[in-house]
């Protein structure tokens, strides 16, 4: 049967000589991978564009529970991003939304709230003129929520972090409760070291609450660009 369902790209590996096994989180059926035949070749006109990371996607898609690998029967671009490919920080912070989405979406079920706070999330880094470089502060504290384990106040954070021998300053605490309370993407009168080591202890916050979440390899290459 075919169902529509709106879709967030995250990554594909090639698949024979011209396919392609992309996974996509969508609306309607959460995490799903699907093989896409023929993407590669001369005739498909640029369709590998419509499959790179982060990108928002209308979907029609044959759907098998239980199935393993899903079809898509079509596809077409919903929002195109101009400024997440081409903007160094922009970009750069995709590639971190990337690796952390990748590390933390696991349901193959629909969450149509957690679905519409990721797309925001991104339409909102590709619009944003300015101030984006607290971006990846907001939608780490933000996605917790949807993960279920958000914290109310800061001090929450503070004290499971300090259950596994992690210390947080009450500096670093009040830093913490600006971004959980602020709006997305307002400002948050914070400095670059106060910004870097916030970011560390959201990670330590993702590492002791998902077992199977290491940490993000682009957390290095984000700070560097951020400077």
């Amino acid at each position: 049967m075919l169902h529509k369902t709106r879709g967030i790209v995250l990554n594909y590996i090639r698949y024979r000589e011209t396919s392609i096994i992309v996974k996509i989180y969508t609306e309607e059926f959460g995490l799903q991978t699907y093989v896409e035949n023929g993407v590669r070749s001369a005739r498909s006109k640029g369709k590998i564009a419509l499959f790179q990371p982060l990108t928002l996607v209308d979907l029609v898609v044959y759907f098998k529970p239980g199935a393993d690998i899903q079809r898509i029967s079509e596809i077409r671009c919903g929002h195109p991003f101009y400024r997440i490919p081409t903007d160094i920080k922009k970009m750069t912070l995709g590639i971190f939304v990337t690796e952390i989405l990748v590390l933390t979406l696991r349901e193959h079920t629909g969450n149509s709230l957690l679905f519409d706070f990721l797309q925001g999330a991104l339409v909102f880094l590709e619009e944003q003129e300015e101030q984006v470089e607290n971006f990846h502060l907001f939608f780490l504290m933000s996605l917790s929520a949807y993960l279920g384990f958000g914290p109310e106040t800061a001090r929450d954070i503070r004290m499971q972090l300090q259950e596994h021998s992690l210390a947080v300053n009450a500096a670093e605490e009040k830093v913490l409760q600006k971004i959980l309370t602020a709006p997305f993407g307002g400002p948050l009168n914070i400095g670059k070291a106060e910004r870097m080591r916030a970011l560390d202890l959201l990670i330590d916050f993702y590492r002791v609450n998902l077992d199977s979440f290491t940490g993000a390899r682009s957390v290095q290459v984000l700070k560097e660009v951020l400077e």
